[in-house]
């Protein structure tokens, strides 16, 4: 064969091939296409099929290592008990061993006998609080527990009591035993020691406290921006007098009001009236300055005291 013969077969021969090349990439698009429509008319077997064929790799998940927790155990209060038992223990009688106030006290201490009053004893107490509780071991507690009577006497009660280790369950292992009562503390001089004189201050305690405890206005009124109080309700007074305004910081007692910011703390001893008659109450404050009049930022509890910061 010519050289140029075999030049012209090769140029027929290029576009035959790529065509070919061509018709085969259509027929795998179109295979392809076909496996597709073919899995998704199988529906979920198919699909399950060709996951579960699928080689997977799956990682071993490291072990967590335990969180250790730390609980602190709180040891239970058992002056409610206590308080509890001595009321029954001084209502019932050894001569009436059934009757339900005997019953109870026998049901919380069963090895403490019950008393035998005489027929003109003195009357049941009108009150029993428990005053002061102490822990002398684990699970051992002294309470004093206070029987007031309808002359005023106070006769104070010390009671042992053990307790479970949970604080769920208290008995009364001994029989009470009378003690003298808690001594009155030393308390220190009160901070304070700036007399406020009438003016925007007190006029400004005043009003708040006629809303507060009388319902004469809204208390919002007298609040700084942020403070939320609701008044005594229902309002238990009539009437409420301011008798004496004294505050810690000297910026209290000044005739302008202060700089807006102005912080002072102040303790109020006001008079209250209702139809029952008179009351001396006494109520702390801290105020803040804000646009030429005093505002109420917290009603305080409790008492400043020299070198307290508040």
């Amino acid at each position: 064969m010519s050289p140029g013969k075999q030049a012209s077969e090769r140029e027929a021969a290029a576009p035959m091939a790529a065509g070919a090349r061509l018709e085969a990439m259509r027929r795998r698009v179109r295979l392809s296409r076909l496996a597709v429509w073919t899995v998704i008319a199988a529906g979920p077997i198919a699909l399950g099929v060709a996951i579960t064929s699928t080689p997977t790799t799956v990682e071993a998940a490291t072990p967590s290592k335990p969180t250790a927790v730390r609980t602190t155990a709180v040891a239970a209060d058992p002056a409610g008990y206590a308080q509890l038992f001595v009321h029954a223990w001084l209502r019932s009688s050894a001569d009436d061993v059934s009757s339900a106030q005997a019953r109870l006290a026998q049901s919380m201490a069963p090895d403490v006998d019950l008393p035998d009053p005489a027929a003109d004893a003195q009357s049941t107490p009108q009150s029993v609080t428990a005053v002061r509780s102490a822990q002398r071991a684990d699970g051992a507690w002294s309470v004093t527990v206070a029987a007031q009577y309808s002359d005023g006497a106070v006769r104070y009660y010390a009671v042992p009591v053990a307790a479970d280790r949970a604080g769920a369950s208290f008995t009364v292992t001994g029989a009470p035993g009378v003690v003298a009562g808690p001594v009155r503390a030393e308390v220190s001089k009160l901070s304070y020691g700036v007399s406020v004189p009438e003016g925007d201050l007190s006029a400004a305690v005043g009003e708040f406290l006629a809303a507060y405890l009388t319902g004469a206005g809204e208390v919002d009124r007298y609040l700084a921006p942020g403070v939320s109080l609701s008044p005594v309700s229902p309002a238990p007074y009539t009437a409420v007098t301011v008798q004496q305004v004294s505050a810690v910081e000297e910026a209290a007692a000044a005739e302008q009001v202060p700089a807006d910011g102005t912080k002072v703390r102040v303790l109020a001893q006001v008079e209250a009236r209702d139809t029952g008659g008179r009351w001396p109450l006494a109520y702390e404050f801290a105020l803040t300055a804000r646009s030429g009049r005093w505002e109420v930022s917290a009603l305080e509890s409790g008492t400043a005291l020299d070198g307290g910061a508040r």
